[in-house]
Order: C-alpha cells, then sequence, then structure tokens
C-alpha cells in the first residue's frame, strides 16, 4: 500500500527533517503538530496543521490535539473492510498512512533536580501513545515510526518500492511500537508507585526521589539471542540484555570468534567480568562453576596471569579468563606455554599480534567489551512465583575502614593483601574462604555449608598447588560462628585475617587469632553470595 499522507508528531526531533524531506520528495502530504509543524515550515515544506485538518483547535495546553475521529479515524479503518472505507469515506476522514511519533521525554523530565510532581505529569504524553497503539493495531493498512534510527531504511524502501512498505515492515514496526508505549507506560508507573505517600497533595513542591523498589516493579529486556540450551541440555534458554543499557557489564559484549556462547559462558563471564573490572591494577580473574579459582595483580598483565593460573590449573582447565587491559601477544603466548584451554577469554581489547595468535583457536570465544564501574541498578532473582530484588554488593573494604581487634597488628604489606583478599571474596559463593599474598591468590574454599569446611577445603587446594601458607592472608566473607575457622587457618600458616565481625563468639574468635599470634581485622560489612 502507498504510503500518500503522513503525521509527524515528535518530541525527539533527530533526522526528522530529513525523514519528512524523503517522504515529501515521494508525494507525501504531510500534517504536523506544534513545534514539528513550526520545524518542517521553516525547512520549506508543505506542512498542514493538525488543528487546521480536523478543523478542531488545540485545547488545555495542548492536552488535546490528536484525539480526534478525523485522526483516529484515518488510522483504525480497515483498509479492506468496504464499510469502514465508506464510513470515513461519509465524513471526510482520508486515510493517514503512516504516523511518525515519539513521546514526551518523561525520563528526562524526572530525572532533573528538584522536578515537582506536576512537572512529571504533564510530561506523560497521551495523544501520542493513542496515535501509536491506533497505528500498530492496525499495521495491515499503517506504518508506524517511533524510533528515528529506522528513518533511512524505510525512506530506501518506499524509493524501490513505489512508495509502498510491505507487510513485513508495518508488522515489524507495529511490535517495536508496542514495545516502546509498553516501556513508557511502565517507566511512568514505576516512577508513580515509588513515591511516598502524600506526595500527590504537594503536586507543585518538589517531589523526593522515588524509591528503588516501586510498588509495582516493570522491567525492560531485550532478546539477544535464543542459546542452544540453558544449565543442562535438556532446558531451554535465551539471553536477553537490559533495555537500558549498563556500561561495562557483561551484555555489553563484542564477539570476534570462537563458538557462540553457552548460558553458563555468559553467567561464568559475567562472573569473571564484575571481579576484573574492580581492580585498577593489572589484573587477571579466572573463573570455573562461576567461581573465581585464580585471581591476581601485578604490573602486566602477563604476570597477572601467571600468577593467577598458579592457584589452581586443574580448575583454570576450560574456564574463563578475564583481564582489565589490552591483550598483547605476550598474554597469548604464556597461555599456550602452559597449553592452558580456555572457554571464554575476555578483555576491554587485543592488540593485533594477540588478535593474530588466538585467531588459531577456532573454538575459543574471544570478547571484547568496555571497561566501566557501572553495575546494574538492581539485582533480581527468581523464585516460585515471585522476585527477590536487591541493590548490588558495591561494598569495598578501604584501609580506613578496618577495625584492629587483636593485639598483633597487620603490616601495611598484610593490610594490602587482605583487602586484595576481601576484594575476591565478594565474587566467591558463599561460604567462602580466600587465602592470598603477594596480590595472588593461594587457596579459595567456595561454596561450603559449613565455613570451617571451607577454610579446609582452601588449605587443601593451595598444598595441591604447591603453595605455601606461609604468612598468608585470608579473608572470610562472613564472620567466624566458632573458633575452629581460625584455629585450621592459624594451623595452616596464616598471619592475618579479614572478617565482617559480628558473631556473639567474636571474642571466642579473636581470643583464638590472639593465641596463635594472627592479626584480625573487621569490615563490618559480609559478602554473602548464593
Amino acid at each position: 500500500m502507498k504510503i500518500r499522507q503522513a503525521l509527524i508528531s515528535l518530541s525527539d526531533k533527530r533526522g526528522a527533517l530529513d525523514f519528512a524531506r524523503g517522504l515529501a520528495a515521494q508525494g507525501v502530504k504531510l500534517l504536523s503538530t506544534g513545534g514539528t509543524a513550526r520545524l518542517l515550515r521553516e525547512a520549506g515544506l508543505a506542512v498542514t496543521e493538525i488543528g487546521d485538518y480536523t478543523g478542531f483547535p488545540e485545547m488545555l495546553d495542548g492536552r488535546v490535539k490528536t484525539l480526534h475521529p478525523k485522526v483516529h479515524g484515518g488510522l483504525l479503518a480497515r483498509r479492506d473492510s468496504p464499510e469502514h472505507m465508506a464510513t470515513i469515506e461519509a465524513h471526510g476522514i482520508p486515510p493517514i498512512d503512516l504516523v511518525c511519533v515519539n513521546l514526551y521525554p518523561f525520563a528526562a523530565a524526572v530525572a532533573r533536580p528538584g522536578v515537582t510532581l506536576a512537572e512529571a505529569i504533564e510530561n506523560i504524553d497521551i495523544g501520542g501513545p493513542a496515535m501509536v497503539r491506533s497505528s500498530a493495531k492496525n499495521y495491515a493498512g499503517v506504518a508506524v515510526v517511533t524510533d528515528p534510527d529506522d528513518y533511512p531504511a524505510l525512506l530506501d524502501e518506499m524509493r524501490g518500492n513505489g512508495g509502498a512498505l510491505t507487510l513485513a515492515t508495518r508488522f515489524s514496526l507495529a511490535k517495536k511500537a508496542f514495545v516502546h508505549t509498553a516501556r513508557y507506560d511502565g517507566m511512568i508507573a514505576n516512577w508513580l508507585t515509588g513515591l511516598d505517600a502524600g506526595v500527590e497533595a504537594r503536586p507543585e513542591e518538589a517531589a523526593p526521589p522515588p524509591s528503588i523498589f516501586p510498588a509495582r516493579l516493570q522491567l525492560a529486556f531485550d532478546r539477544v539471542e535464543t542459546l542452544r540450551y540453558g544449565e543442562n541440555s535438556h532446558q531451554k534458554a535465551a539471553f536477553y540484555r537490559d533495555a537500558r543499557p549498563v556500561a561495562g557489564g557483561i551484555a555489553a559484549y563484542a564477539q570476534s570468534q570462537g563458538k557462540e556462547l553457552s548460558y553458563n559462558n555468559i553467567a561464568d563471564a559475567d562472573a569473571a567480568w564484575e571481579c576484573v573490572k574492580t581492580f585498577t591494577a593489572p589484573a587477571c580473574v579466572i573463573v570455573k562453576h562461576a567461581n573465581p579459582c585464580g585471581v591476581a595483580i601485578d604490573a602486566s598483565l602477563r604476570g597477572a596471569y601467571e600468577k593467577a593460573f598458579k592457584t589452581d590449573s586443574t580448575s583454570a582447565f576450560g574456564g574463563i579468563l578475564a583481564f582489565n587491559g589490552e591483550v598483547d601477544g605476550g598474554v597469548v603466548r604464556a597461555m599456550n606455554e602452559r597449553k592452558h584451554f580456555v572457554e571464554v577469554l575476555i578483555a576491554p581489547a587485543f592488540t593485533a599480534e594477540a588478535t593474530a595468535l588466538l585467531a588459531g583457536k577456532s573454538n575459543l570465544r574471544v570478547l571484547a567489551a568496555p571497561l566501566s564501574g557501572e553495575t546494574n541498578a538492581i539485582e533480581t532473582k527468581r523464585v516460585g512465583g515471585g522476585l527477590l530484588v536487591q541493590t548490588p554488593d558495591d561494598f569495598g573494604a578501604r584501609a580506613d575502614d578496618l577495625r584492629i581487634v587483636t593485639r598483633t597488628r597487620p603490616t601495611a604489606e598484610q593490610i594490602e593483601d587482605l583487602l586484595f583478599a576481601e576484594r575476591v571474596g565478594r565474587f566467591v559463593k558463599s561460604n567462602a574462604i580466600v587465602f592470598c599474598g603477594g596480590g595472588m591468590t593461594l587457596g579459595v574454599g567456595a561454596g561450603q555449608m559449613s565455613r570451617v569446611d571451607s577454610t579446609r577445603i582452601a588449605v587443601m587446594k593451595a598444598q595441591n598447588a604447591g603453595l605455601s601458607l606461609a604468612g598468608s592472608c585470608v579473608a572470610s566473607d562472613a564472620f567466624f560462628p566458632f573458633r575452629d575457622g581460625v584455629d585450621v587457618l592459624a594451623e595452616a600458616g596464616a598471619a592475618a585475617v579479614i572478617q565482617p565481625g559480628g558473631s556473639v563468639r567474636d571474642d571466642e574468635v579473636i581470643a583464638a587469632a590472639d593465641e596463635h599470634g594472627i592479626a584480625m581485622v573487621f569490615t563490618g560489612a559480609r559478602h554473602f553470595r548464593h
């Protein structure tokens, strides 16, 4: 169906002039509203103001302008229905074949400091969503455009198709339009239901920031791909990206080579990436089954890799490898020297030499992702019939935060290793015990029901790797409920411990540390990770 008449009404006017010129060049009549009509007219385009078109002026401060039968009749009339077409003809309503609309900038309005409820309400679009939904419902006869990025392709299709858009294109635009209005309404609902009771009585006062946990939570994600299967081969799965992109999140990856990513690849890559990007020094993180099995910092990425690999070379086989800097040929050669089989390699960038060396590993998934400290605003976890929502664990202990609770005080070097161990412990499944020394992990105990068992496993891992724990520093993600864990790590040779504290038996645990001559510091914040 050829596009003969189009209605253009835009808040975001990016590309609007070029699009309108392209439509006019193909003989399309232009209808428009307010500021958009002014823009087109000043550019020399012939445009009919919507009030002149309907014979009814805009009113109520612009709240009513397109809510008119001559607009919606022209959008909703089914082109394949003789009765519909006869009805609109009898009432002098010509069909509108294309609607180009985007909505009042509600998100920008409520992001302004000091915004009032009244200002937010005025930025809730009514006529725009109504036109978008009417057009999308009648996609068989109407094209609805909500994304300026679509303008060039649509003009090209019209030029090559006698001024028409195909049914497939119109249906694709309709799906996009319904997503657009759904997310717009979801954004409004989240903001309004996050406000405290009573704000409605003070609409002209600055609205308090809404809760990040609104009473009615609306989430929006875009499917990136359907995966071969989920955690196990009998489960189905897909990968979705947050509609509001998170700079530096794993979802922003670009894959340059290798097999398609699996569900477990993405989950493990996320664990590695979130950990490695917390370091400022050159760092390497090796993850297996969502747990770090080797983490290190050094003066170079190659040095960090060599130290991280030493922690647990057995678990590192088939793991995920993450770096927080540009990977060069030296890093890849170090991997080759160790015959290190890796499922996924992720870094902010790769040198040309590294890329050439990696090209020979055809199955290795190589990902580049932007490095940023930004994290998700909220974390979610599905439970039967519900959803758990929380803010991310972004607490990182600093030297000034530490409370020394033992007679023995940690040295400056030990404090550095304690902070390193505490940072790694944030990313280890509870119960978590991490032995460190010299900027590298020495033994990691994860995911046990008993903290003392995690301690024993960490010691065993270090022994299996041939790493000495003499003088090592240890992080525990939560308090020691009994002294037995301290006894085990002391027997292994640990010299200092960092933990949150807060147990009813803290005095007993501190006394055990004093007996062994171990320095112990409290952070006041635990890091459970389930």
